[in-house]
């Protein structure tokens, strides 16, 4: 069994063991595959451990042994899931795998937003505590989570853990409905984006939503409203949020993920103080990362038994 990684160095820069792999057969690793470099890469592959490495009827043309393609991630529109299908390849991605992470940067951005930790360190290293006239300097505006409302666009594993927690937090949560459900918090969009003092999405990035929060959205927000994507960087409009930043429309944003990554030089969003920008890396703590090889090991397992887990096409 002959099973390539094509983008290694997007799970491991050397702190997470990939041995686990070695128990199915031969592992050859390549920390990030040029896209006119895949095709003779995974060539010989019986299998292909990728993350965001786009797999196509281009990338896969030679690939006559392939049979299975598994992901060190949830999403998989990097992967052409109908040509897989066709040529008899299963595909298999690691869901549930960071609920806990997401949620935990979700709340990290928002709080950053509100509490201004990054700016108030700053300001003390600097010398401004020291200068200051008295001893509690208010420099930046401070906001309290508790009552402010939270409209979550996407009420799946992720969604819901985060519900949850804006709930200890004593906040009032909307929830983008799906279908009819009775739960008074179920909404429209519209409602959502109106009433929400926050908006935080959690959705796959698909025909439904890319582009979702775009410059019409975020209009039907309200004035100094929060926005928060660490979901996919496609379901927004990078320029639209950059505008409605520049124009305080949007008090402020914080955002785990792009359309271009590693971010584009021309990115919009760059540079604007109000914008707070993680490298997405919500899915990324040591711990979150030894269980998605766990699960990643465990769908090849399941596959080789003939009881194949988590296959999405």
């Amino acid at each position: 069994m002959k099973i390539v990684l094509t983008d290694a160095k997007t799970v491991t820069q050397g702190d997470l063991s990939l041995a686990p792999l070695e128990e199915f057969g031969e592992v050859i690793v390549n920390g990030i595959t040029p896209y006119d470099k895949i095709a003779e890469t995974v060539r010989d592959a019986d299998m292909i451990i990728c993350n965001k490495t786009p797999l196509n009827a281009e990338t896969l043309r030679y690939a006559d042994h392939l049979r299975y393609i598994g992901l060190f991630a949830t999403g998989y529109n990097n992967i052409d899931t109908a040509y897989c299908r066709e040529h008899g390849i299963t595909v298999c991605n690691a869901g549930s795998y960071s609920t806990d992470a997401v949620c935990q940067n979700t709340f990290a951005l928002i709080l950053e937003c509100l509490n201004r930790t990054g700016d108030y360190n700053r300001f003390v290293h600097d010398g401004g505590w020291k200068n200051s006239k008295t001893f509690s300097p208010f420099v930046y505006p401070l906001n309290e989570i508790s009552g402010k409302t939270l409209g979550i666009i996407g009420y799946g594993t992720i969604g819901k853990a985060v519900g949850r927690v804006a709930e200890a937090f004593n906040m009032r949560v909307l929830k983008l409905r799906r279908h009819d459900e009775a739960d008074s918090s179920f909404v429209d969009l519209d409602t959502l984006l109106k009433e929400s003092d926050i908006v935080t999405v959690h959705c796959p990035l698909n025909d439904g939503s890319y582009r979702l929060i775009d410059g019409k959205a975020i209009a039907k927000m309200k004035d100094g409203a929060i926005f928060i994507n660490t979901a996919r960087g496609g379901v927004m409009d990078e320029n639209a949020v950059a505008d409605a930043l520049k124009s305080g429309k949007l008090a402020y944003a914080g955002i785990d993920v792009l359309d271009t990554e590693p971010m584009a030089q021309d990115c919009p969003l760059c540079g604007i103080e109000n914008c707070i920008i993680t490298p997405h890396i919500s899915w990324a703590p040591m711990e979150t990362r030894v269980r998605l090889m766990g699960i990643v090991c465990d769908n090849i397992r399941g596959f080789l038994n003939g009881e194949p887990k988590n296959v999405v096409n």
